[in-house]
């Protein structure tokens, strides 16, 4: 058999995967788009998505490349450490479910710019979050984009800007045409796909390693790799706690995740929500270490290239020669398609929402897009400008990146909806100034870690992993600035803390028709 034939037939399961994955995206779509008929169904989905459906579909855009690529990576690379990285993008739904989750819902806003107007009746603070939230939700999207071109590449040997020019392409016409109502459904199927996808490899190597006697991971080069921050002293230490104040509150922070406590019926269903969202974080997590200590067994060599997030993908082949590698390979490469899809699908509607309200709403070519119309031509910015981003930066850490997205959330919109939500005494001056303090610090610590070379010492440390004090400097300096502009407090704040710490069942505001949708601001400004 000639290598050109041999590669063919190697590629063919990745090809067979991807237009799978593809063609079942947009026929789940373009069936949900029967029920998108009003801009709410866009942007919220009118605000009827039941806890089960709604949990699925947060799982299905909140495990991206990271989770489904990067943890396995890590793991291979640095050991247990990283092992804060699924613990704390679980554990963070904890803090959202006791905290955030119900009174955000009761808001009745849209979006996190939209609370933040309705809380502090400022346009300042709306204007600062717009920002935030489309800084983060690229952010987030450059390792989507990375890991997309990565798994074609691996699979089938396709050019890394393939990925993302299929993502961009997919996500632009689901998310244009049935908006947010359209998407949930997508994203429910996909989490159960991805869920599926390193189940059912992850039990078969299992096998496969129970038949090759069980080795051990290796220890002659290195013997400390399964403890947790072996020999790195204070400076492990540090990144450890810094990692889990970043993944542990910068949930609540992320716009594709808070925009979905939107689209639940009410404060009660929102919390039955997240504990699903537990449940199914939880069984997803338990795999990733599976693939990343089989690695370390059978597949050493792709830490020492730099090339650990690929080791999914990899893996089965590795272990499982002929036909059933093949056919292994095929349903990994469909379910990181499918978490490249579903995660950008969820910031593309996040991002997309804020720009629809706040820039292609109030001009495009000297006159105004209103409603669906902005909210599609928004989303096409939302996706093509961090794509032509990872096309040029294509050495990007998958997990990394992310967690970068997760410090800035943290130390934004982590105090800004705990004080916001809980203190009465929050102003707008103490906001943006916290936000700013946090924003700054944290997106420095981005910059850095994205443009410099790694080096050593405690100064890049404390840039790469900012979280530690970026996070209490946000807080510190949001409650200094209120306590000083205490005068400043708005007049309606007690009716509006009232309103997001009230039970629907004893709120007396609800319309005849039971809506909890009690917002006074309007979708088509």
């Amino acid at each position: 058999m000639t290598p050109l034939l041999t590669d063919g037939l190697d590629a063919a399961p990745g090809v067979v995967a991807v237009a799978l994955v593809t063609v079942a995206t947009l026929a789940i779509g373009t069936w949900g788009l029967r029920l998108s008929r009003t801009t709410s169904d866009f942007f919220v989905a009118s605000r009827t998505v039941r806890p089960g459906l709604n949990a699925s579909a947060i799982g299905g855009e909140y495990l991206s490349a990271a989770s489904f690529l990067g943890v396995a990576g890590l793991l291979l690379t640095f050991g247990a450490d990283m092992l804060w990285y699924p613990v704390g993008w679980t554990a963070g739904y904890v803090v959202l479910l006791a905290l955030v989750a119900a009174p955000l819902r009761r808001s009745g806003a849209y979006t996190l710019p939209d609370f933040a107007e309705a809380r502090f009746a400022s346009r300042h603070v709306r204007a600062a979050c717009s920002l935030l939230v489309v800084a983060i939700g690229w952010l987030y999207l450059l390792p989507q984009f990375r890991g997309a071109g990565l798994t074609l590449q691996s699979a089938i040997g396709a050019p890394l800007w393939v990925g993302p020019v299929i993502v961009v392409l997919v996500v632009v016409a689901n998310v244009t045409s049935g908006g947010m109502r359209s998407i949930t459904f997508v994203q429910a199927f996909q989490y159960w796909l991805k869920l599926t996808a390193l189940l059912v490899p992850a039990a078969v190597l299992l096998v496969v390693w129970t038949g090759d006697g069980s080795p051990a991971v290796p220890t002659a080069a290195t013997a400390d790799w399964s403890l947790p921050l072996a020999g790195t002293g204070g400076q492990g230490l540090y990144i450890t706690y810094s990692l889990i104040v970043a993944t542990f509150f910068g949930t609540m922070g992320l716009p594709h995740v808070v925009v979905r406590f939107y689209t639940n019926p009410d404060g009660r269903a929102a919390r039955r929500t997240t504990l699903v969202v537990l449940a199914l974080l939880g069984a997803f997590y338990v795999l990733p270490p599976v693939y990343g200590a089989l690695g370390r067994i059978y597949a050493p060599e792709l830490a020492a290239s730099g090339r650990s997030d690929a080791l999914v993908l990899e893996l089965p082949r590795l272990m499982v020669p002929g036909i059933v590698g093949d056919l292994l390979t095929g349903l990994v490469t469909a379910g990181a398609f499918a978490a490249f899809l579903s995660t950008s699908s969820g910031l593309a509607i996040a991002v997309a929402g804020v720009l629809s309200q706040d820039v292609t709403s109030r001009t495009y070519r000297g006159r105004r897009l209103r409603g669906i119309t902005a909210f599609r031509a928004a989303a096409l910015v939302a996706v093509l400008v961090p794509a032509t981003a990872a096309l040029l930066t294509p050495e990007l850490s998958v997990a990394r990146t992310v967690g970068l997205a997760f410090a800035v959330a943290a130390s934004t919109f982590c105090p800004l909806l705990l004080l916001g939500i809980w203190w009465r005494g929050l102003t707008a001056r103490g906001a943006v100034a916290g936000l700013a303090v946090g924003g700054l610090g944290a997106g420095l610590g981005a910059a850095w870690t994205l443009l410099v070379e790694p080096r050593s010492g405690w100064g890049p440390v404390l840039l790469e992993q900012p979280a530690a004090w970026s996070v209490p400097a946000a807080f510190l300096t949001m409650v200094l600035v209120s306590r000083r502009t205490r005068g400043r407090v708005p007049h309606h704040v007690g009716q509006f803390m009232v309103r997001l710490h009230t039970p629907e069942a004893l709120d007396l505001d609800r319309g005849p028709d039971g809506s909890p949708d009690r917002s006074s601001l309007e979708l088509d400004r």
